[in-house]
């Protein structure tokens, strides 16, 4: 064999490239590092130096595409994945045009393009990258080197974690053909760990930590992840020593402090959590970043108010990262009391600030949640317009009958109604501005995923909270899942639509649920009420044959099926009662008595209406003689309900209205007859103004000198006064006899 014999020139230089090769190589290695230590900025730097030294060297883009798309996750709050991944693409991209023989940066690619839901590009750029991995038989005769082999397998299999899941099926064999080909290294087991920890395999996550650990004793990264799965899992004293091994390792990394300090604010022990977050803050001395990453743990341990504390300290300092003003809203929202107020004006000023594509979807998500909780209170608002409106009406019509004396009075009462009715209705209007913006943010936050089923409900269920039914309606249509029996489902659309008073969509919906169950007894409630709706007044009857419908679907078990029978035979009563059908009104009344004879409500419901039945009857008699036998057996009525309750004070009431009422009509007086004028506020008559009793049919005309007169039904409470032209009134009906009104042009 032949010496080898080198001149002392060549030996020199063959000596400086082996040391240079291994200088780039501590380069390379140091800037991992501070990636790995959470110094983002810092790393960035320096890959971008590497790059410039070496703008051939296609692991130098790689590792900084990590550290973009590393750092995006690190800090989800502050930061976009839009903006990450573009950033990581196009350094992939440069480290694909640097070196196409290297599989690296095909898989970061891959990996950009799986986090933004592009499957078919991640599937091809893994394809090309699996391409430079030649088949071998031979370990040792690998190409590329074993190493490298192992790690772009390894790498491949993390490029299918997204949303915190991991496809097993493909991952885990990449995973083990990687530690096959080299068993040392401490890059492969970290990832095995990781995607471990993604399928809820603790014990096994912590084996693969432990290898890692082993193939290189000196990284305290596997002590911060086994630490984090103890935290995961609720054991935070168990978790203490493996961030303590980690600082041990190295002094001065950072993350364990912050870590620790996190940990021992879940544990309330505040004193540890400030000393440690001092450690961290004061090693990342000067690093706004880090101070970032340091309100983000704060906010996970739910410390909210620290968070806004912390963030307004960073804003004194650098008022540019105006991404802050996410987290600070957020935890504004979040905190206990929350500050709605406060938490709009952070994300107001953070949708001013940011660039579009910095704003991310839990922005959206955060701004809808914080407007409509700012006006929590709308529905009850709503519902207090709509009694001092009604008020209001009432004390003017009080007003329009009183005398002079009196109507003094009662303006005072209807100038304060009518101030509070004005400051309501200013601040419904601003909140009903704030409330449809917020479904526009929904909206947003469905542009991501318009599938999201989980948020469509909480659409939905705040489109039904905050009135806008229709709404709610349409949502819930969109989650209908035609493969599973979605009667439920169903009927929760049907009575959205019904509530919203869209009474023709919530039929068809009644009528869809009736054609796949025709046996389904809510549906055929629920068509008989939305008909009922429709007609109001009883003028069309269109819900008599539906309110009958439903008796017949019911009457084969009328005790389980009672509440709707009891509704239908309600319904039917007094529509035949309102028609001057008196005998089958009693009839009906008759068939709530008897429909259970242990159920004693149903029996007063029965006898109250063949009570009424009997008083309306006696209305349209003509003589005063022949009222008297319907006022008896009103009174008969009347005295079966104090049988069955003794205290009832509405049939004592009525009891005493009948003898006051034949104590009348002996007296040949008629108590229900009333009379009076219509005219405009100038005082001129209104011929043929209409004279109604709310709620009934009952109704008549003012004569061409605007006078009426004529007999109302008993227990009749509101006039409704009206004129072609002319605003309506309603009146209550008073003792008085007579009711002169003047209607408002």
């Amino acid at each position: 064999m032949k010496r080898l014999i080198l001149r002392p020139a060549i030996f020199l230089a063959v000596l400086l490239t082996g040391f240079s090769i291994n200088l780039k190589a501590q380069d390379l290695a140091a800037a991992t590092l501070l990636t790995r230590s959470e110094q983002y900025d810092k790393a960035q730097a320096m890959f971008q130096q590497l790059i410039q030294k070496e703008p051939t060297n296609s692991k130098n883009y790689f590792f900084l595409g990590e550290n973009y798309l590393l750092d995006y996750f690190a800090d989800t709050i502050s930061n976009s994945l839009t903006v990450a991944a573009k950033s990581a693409k196009e350094i992939y991209q440069k480290g694909v045009d640097a070196n196409p023989n290297d599989p690296l940066n095909y898989i970061g690619l891959a990996k950009v393009a799986f986090l933004l839901g592009d499957n078919k590009t991640a599937i091809d750029n893994r394809a090309k990258a699996k391409s430079f991995l030649l088949p071998y038989k031979n370990i040792k005769k690998i190409v590329p080197p074993a190493k490298d082999y192992a790690f772009a397998l390894a790498k491949i299999a993390e490029s299918y974690i997204i949303d915190g899941q991991v496809d097993t099926s493909v991952a885990l064999p990449l995973i083990r053909e990687a530690i096959k080909i080299d068993n040392k290294n401490r890059d492969v087991y970290l990832i095995a760990g990781d995607i471990y920890i993604l399928v809820n395999d603790g014990s096994k996550a912590i084996a693969f930590y432990n290898q890692a650990q082993f193939a290189d004793p000196q990284s305290p990264t596997t002590n911060m992840k086994i630490g984090n799965i103890y935290v995961k899992g609720r054991a935070l004293q168990e978790a203490i020593p493996y961030f303590e091994e980690a600082i041990k390792l190295n002094a001065n990394y950072a993350p364990a402090y912050r870590e620790l300090g996190q940990l021992y604010l879940l544990a309330q022990r505040f004193d540890s959590s400030r000393v440690n977050f001092k450690k961290y803050l004061d090693l990342t001395a000067g690093n706004i970043p880090a101070k970032t990453r340091y309100v983000n743990a704060l906010f996970y341990a739910k410390d909210y108010d620290g968070v806004v504390k912390n963030v307004e300290e960073i804003f004194k300092v650098d008022k540019s990262r105006t991404y802050m003003n996410r987290i600070a809203g957020y935890s504004c929202y979040e905190k206990t009391p929350p500050d709605y107020d406060k938490a709009l004006s952070y994300m107001e000023t953070l949708f001013k600030t940011v660039a579009p594509e910095r704003i991310i979807k839990k922005d959206y998500y955060y701004m809808a949640r914080i407007l409509l909780k700012k006006n929590q209170n709308y529905p009850k608002q709503v519902e207090e317009l709509s009694g001092l409106k009604t008020q209001l009406d009432k004390e003017k019509s009080k007003q329009a009958v009183a005398n002079a004396a009196e109507k003094a009075k009662i303006k005072l009462g209807i100038d304060t109604l009518t101030a509070k009715i004005s400051s309501l209705e200013s601040s419904i209007t601003k909140a009903n501005a704030e409330i449809d913006r917020a479904f526009v943010e929904y909206a947003k936050v469905l542009s991501f995923n318009p599938d999201d089923k989980s948020v469509l409900n909480e659409i939905a269920t705040n489109y039904y909270n905050y009135k806008r039914y229709e709404g709610a309606a349409q949502t819930w249509s969109k989650m209908l899942d035609t493969t599973k029996d979605n009667t439920e489902d169903l009927m929760r659309i049907g009575r959205a639509y019904y509530t919203g008073e869209k009474y023709k969509s919530a039929d068809s919906v009644f009528t869809g649920v009736l054609s796949k169950s025709p046996n389904y007894i809510p549906a055929y409630l629920m068509i008989a009420r939305t008909y009922s709706k429709m007609d109001p007044e009883l003028k069309l009857g269109i819900a008599k044959p539906k309110f009958e419908k439903l008796i017949e679907e019911t009457k084969a078990d009328s005790l389980k099926n009672e509440s709707e029978m009891m509704e239908a035979f309600g319904y039917l009563s007094y529509f035949h009662m309102m028609n001057s059908n008196f005998s089958k009104s009693k009839d009906y009344y008759n068939r709530m008595i008897n429909l259970d004879p242990n159920n004693k409500e149903n029996k007063i419901k029965g006898y109250v209406g063949i009570g009424s039945v009997e008083l309306r009857s006696s209305s349209t008699e003509k003589t005063n003689e022949g009222r008297l036998p319907y006022l008896t057996r009103a009174t008969e009525a009347y005295d079966k309900i104090l049988a069955l309750d003794p205290t009832n004070a509405s049939a004592k009431g009525q009891i005493s209205y009948i003898h006051e009422f034949e104590a009348s009509i002996k007296k040949g007086i008629n108590p229900n007859e009333i009379k009076g004028v219509i005219s405009n506020k100038t005082g001129q008559p209104l011929p043929y103004a209409s004279i109604r009793v709310k709620d009934t049919a009952a109704e008549n005309l003012s004569n061409s000198k605007g006078e009426f007169r004529f007999e109302i039904p008993q227990g009749s409470e509101i006039l409704i006064i009206s004129a072609k032209g002319y605003k309506a009134q309603e009146i209550p009906i008073t003792k008085s006899r007579v009711y002169n009104v003047s209607l408002e042009q």
